[in-house]
């Protein structure tokens, strides 16, 4: 609830920009969120905190309001030190006016930031169809660099972190008018027994320094292009333990706004890249766990907004449709699916990759299956960028064994955890078939094993039009391979010489059998 009066704090704002601690300006938009107003003007952008008391956070105070914008500046420097300018005092002057960093009682305060254009969100790129695969790349690995940059918080157990975070949700959800929802109390219990379940394993992360203090609150609406670059921003500030978290839900956040937003391939994408950068690989079965809550959480900001806009009708009916859509996705996210492993195999321009791409959303759960690249691991094994081209020495026939071998112990490491996997690599030799095979069959998983098949035209034709691929085969290459095939009557043959749909059909259709 709305605890003081930030009337006159609002009129003010409308019309102060800040140059040198100098009110100046002309009001472009005002936003307003369940916890912020931000005011954006011509060149910059002042964020007030709102005077309010959740169940989660406590803004009632000007002088907490203020120590937070300075928390908010400091943390968010990690991320977006361009964004960030710096924290303004609103004082009231002797008689009575509102001023910007003069002398006078602090009534307020606010996070003065670098203006950006609003179609520049990720929330906005996602729905106008504009995250193409190198800004989904150059995003995951920002993201993973920046996860890398920060230190471990000793002692701290991932068990006990997300049980902090069920219990804020809970609560949360007490006070609004799901409260009583059957589906939200379901969930709820749904969440816990799971947290239970895999107690071990997320104490588990703690021990291995994945608890790290985060950005906390990593959603499409808090990314945005700055200066060409894809920028994180907002983070987390009101509450420490809140965002001292497991590093993969930091992550969990943003790939379950791209799945909201039926951005099912992003998010996957966003997630194997990320694990390219991290090799963080060992407890990917609890991302279901970890995308529910993210879910959750967002379930009940919108049922608290519901609650708050219970005078207009469509605006809070618009709410609860969201806080069901929310609550829906979570209870899809914690569905019991077994991991399984699927091998995508064939000649070189016969698609295998991107087969594997289109594939992964949909095999296991939210966000969908770890894919192991033969052509990714083999450059990792070199040292060398994926998109850097190897030296002929790199493609001997003992450097493809430990390439196959690594490929195999990554997805048993993968299965164990509890996730699904996608191994994609061109498995010519009958040898190389049987052993991933056998890595499913070790571990008690379902297994799938495709052939993907072309004209050799068209091998040749993919391969020569390659660009910015981890791939380094050529038209050559593939001439060797079609001479050393032979008959692949082991793994079902899949047409892959159509559309990248077509294949991906064929495929999801042969697994479900």
């Amino acid at each position: 609830m709305d605890l003081s009066n930030q009337r006159a704090t609002r009129a003010f704002l409308r019309t102060a920009g800040v140059s040198g601690g100098v009110a100046t300006g002309t009001l472009v938009e005002e936003i307003e969120t369940h916890i912020s107003v931000i005011f954006l003007h011509r060149d910059r952008v002042l964020k007030l905190k709102k005077a309010v008391r959740f169940a989660y956070l406590d803004f009632s105070d000007p002088q907490t309001r203020l120590e937070l914008c300075r928390r908010e500046v400091d943390l968010n420097k990690r991320t977006a030190p361009e964004l960030y300018r710096g924290v303004r005092t609103i004082v009231r002057r002797p008689d009575g006016s509102l001023a910007l960093d003069e002398d006078g009682e602090v009534v307020d305060a606010v996070v003065e930031m670098a203006r950006f254009e609003q179609d520049a969100l990720f929330s906005q790129l996602a729905l106008d169809g504009r995250l193409d695969d190198p800004l989904l790349d150059t995003l995951a690995r920002r993201i993973a660099d920046f996860h890398d940059s920060l230190p471990a918080l000793p002692g701290r157990c991932g068990h006990d972190a997300i049980r902090r975070a069920l219990a804020a949700n809970t609560e949360a959800f007490a006070a609004t008018s799901f409260a009583t929802h059957p589906d939200v109390s379901a969930l709820l219990a749904n969440i816990e027994r799971t947290v239970e379940d895999k107690k071990q394993q997320l104490e588990s992360r703690g021990r291995s320094g994945r608890i790290r203090r985060c950005h906390g609150d990593l959603h499409l609406g808090n990314i945005c292009l700055f200066r060409g670059q894809p920028t994180l921003f907002d983070c987390l500030e009101f509450d420490e333990d809140l965002a001292s978290i497991d590093v993969l839900y930091d992550l969990a956040f943003l790939l379950m706004d791209l799945w909201r937003a039926g951005r099912q391939q992003a998010a996957n994408r966003v997630f194997n890249r990320y694990l390219d950068h991290t090799g963080d690989t060992r407890d990917l079965g609890l991302m279901p766990l970890y995308v529910a809550m993210r879910a959750t959480i967002r379930a009940h900001i919108a049922a608290t907004r519901a609650d708050s806009l219970a005078a207009e009708k469509d605006a809070a009916q618009k709410a609860r449709r969201e806080a069901q859509t929310h609550i829906d996705l979570a209870r899809e996210s914690l569905a019991a699916r077994q991991p399984r492993l699927v091998a995508i195999g064939g000649l070189s321009g016969s698609g295998k990759s991107t087969a594997a791409a289109a594939v992964a959303p949909y095999t296991g759960p939210i966000p969908g299956a770890r894919i192991l690249s033969t052509d990714r691991i083999r450059k990792a094994l070199w040292g060398a960028d994926p998109l850097t081209q190897l030296p002929p020495e790199a493609y001997t026939p003992q450097m493809s064994e430990r390439v196959y071998e690594a490929q195999r112990r990554e997805t048993e490491t993968v299965i164990a955890g509890g996730a699904s996997v996608i191994a994609d690599g061109v498995f010519l030799k009958a040898a190389e078939r049987a052993a991933i095979a056998q890595v499913a069959d070790a571990a008690n998983v379902a297994f799938n094993g495709f052939w993907l098949e072309a004209p050799e035209s068209t091998l040749v034709q993919r391969v020569e039009e390659r660009r910015n691929d981890p791939s380094d085969a050529t038209a050559d290459v593939v001439r060797l391979q079609k001479q050393n095939a032979g008959n692949q009557t082991d793994w079902p043959q899949i047409d892959a010489g159509t559309t990248i749909g077509a294949t991906r059909d064929q495929i999801l259709r042969n697994i479900d059998a």
